[in-house]
């Protein structure tokens, strides 16, 4: 199933083609349904979602910026999140995603919004957690989702509360601790791995160029192509 699933995100630059999505976290099976238009979790989503897992949520209302299939917001309803806002830039994609998270069972208030990345009202909010886009940005500065993730947390987020967030090696990780350091935030890296570029990647003359330039950006083992995927914690 794994292979199969591979196979079609390799052939599927997009990442928008349906699937029945599974995968495991511990003891924790998520079934997905991914309906076309629908961005498939990636291994950023699933990396994130593994650090998810070891992390508690009791008693928070927590944010999440661009729930795409509800991956993640099913995580973090079965590690006792209190209350979950979940945003998204169509209302069908947040429609789908309440359809997953009732698929398993996840009964915690929800509330939803059609936004435009940090632009969401109703804050502020105990833990705000997100995978921004960054490979497949559509802007010309590829960083603008994270940069601004980090520059507007605090109007989303509550003093002392936590922004999580995922990003690769290729985004620029020092780059991304000098930012978050400068605004004030305590940075820990929850967890990390590695796996092969997605092909997509290399459709991208541009991209890789840009990524030439990234110290550290990715390794080179037996002719493959590796980037890093870190989870941070950063506690405004």
């Amino acid at each position: 199933m794994q292979e199969q699933r591979e196979d079609l995100h390799r052939r599927h630059g997009n990442n928008l083609y349906p699937v029945e999505f599974e995968v495991q976290f511990g003891d924790h099976e998520l079934v997905l349904d991914v309906p076309g238009g629908v961005w498939n979790p990636t291994p950023h989503g699933v990396h994130l979602g593994t650090m998810l897992m070891g992390m508690d949520f009791s008693g928070e209302h927590v944010l999440e910026l661009g729930t795409g299939c509800g991956i993640h917001a099913i995580l973090l309803g079965q590690r006792n999140a209190a209350r979950l806002t979940l945003t998204e830039i169509e209302r069908s994609v947040l429609d789908n995603a309440l359809h997953n998270l009732s698929k398993h069972d996840i009964d915690v208030p929800i509330d939803t919004t059609v936004a435009d990345w940090t632009a969401v009202e109703g804050g502020p909010f105990d833990t705000l957690v997100t995978n921004p886009p960054f490979a497949k940005s559509g802007k010309r500065y590829r960083r603008y989702f994270i940069d601004t993730l980090i520059l507007d947390a605090h109007k989303l987020v509550k003093p002392g509360g936590r922004l999580i967030f995922v990003q690769s090696s290729m985004a620029d990780v020092p780059r991304s601790l000098r930012l978050m350091h400068e605004n004030g935030m305590n940075v820990t890296i929850v967890g990390e791995t590695d796996g092969p570029f997605r092909d997509y990647y290399f459709e991208d003359e541009t991209y890789l160029r840009e990524m030439a330039e990234i110290p550290g950006a990715y390794a080179m083992r037996d002719g493959v192509h590796y980037e890093r995927l870190i989870v941070f914690e950063a506690r405004l």
